[in-house]
């Protein structure tokens, strides 16, 4: 592939990742947003089963659209990132993977609410106690399934953020910030697991970074010098084989 070919295609997966990193982001944001507003009340069974199409509309937005667009974002910088640094693209990629499937099986314990819904509704109050009680632990199920995936996407991240770094692929004082978001959004996680849940001050930081990311590399794409050098060496061991053939020929 000529350099030109080879920065045609980092520009175009850098502009594919950031408008799927946006569409994971406001996938997941919105369909979390829809089905806490349900399942927080005190009343859950009940909200739920006057909320049925609301719930289905969140879990597609959160189980299917975040899914796929989720795994993609490693699958599509693959040209870019693993001819840098295959050990830690590998690592995010699993990291992506393995975390975006603990976020679907949250996602999956939130659905589980509607036939219990139907369920109850259906048969009357006789059960109601223990049924309300089911219902909290399943809303508890997807709560620890979101923070265990979002420690994991946060290891995923660090592993991104330092081949960002190393490479140069984007300023690194963006890279920088990536590091400190990430390392701040699995303390959070891992707290939170242990109880001690800080809201929006331990995902601020990574989520800020993720949204500017995306929309650096939509409007600017990668640093463009980060491969420069790796045209130029390709050109010099082309033109040094050129040269030991027309050597052996003499």
């Amino acid at each position: 592939m000529t350099r030109e070919g080879k920065m045609n295609t980092h520009k175009t997966a850098a502009r594919i990742f950031g408008v799927l990193f946006l569409i994971s982001f406001l996938a997941y944001g919105t369909g979390s947003a829809l089905i806490s507003s349900i399942v927080n009340a005190p009343d859950i069974l009940s909200n739920v089963y006057a909320s049925t199409t609301l719930i289905v509309v969140a879990a597609i937005l959160m189980g299917v659209v975040h899914t796929v667009t989720n795994i993609g974002l490693p699958v599509v910088l693959r040209p870019v990132l693993k001819p840098r640094n295959e050990t830690l693209y590998f690592g995010y990629l699993s990291a992506a993977i393995v975390a975006t499937v603990s976020l679907l099986v949250g996602v999956i314990f939130l659905l589980l609410l509607l036939p219990l819904s139907d369920a109850i509704t259906r048969s009357g109050s006789a059960v109601t106690g223990q049924a309300e009680t089911i219902a909290i632990l399943l809303r508890e199920a997807n709560y620890y399934s979101y923070q265990i995936g979002m420690a994991i996407w946060s290891l995923g991240g660090l592993m991104f953020c330092s081949i960002l770094y190393q490479y140069k692929l984007i300023p690194r004082l963006m890279s920088v910030w990536g590091v400190v978001g990430y390392t701040v959004f699995l303390s959070g996680c891992i707290l939170a697991i242990f109880g001690l849940d800080f809201g929006l001050i331990h995902t601020a930081p990574g989520a800020l970074f993720e949204i500017f990311l995306s929309l650096w590399l939509i409007v600017k794409g990668f640093n463009p010098s980060a491969f420069v050098s790796e045209s130029d060496k390709t050109d010099i061991n082309e033109r040094d084989k050129e040269t030991e053939i027309s050597l052996s020929r003499a």
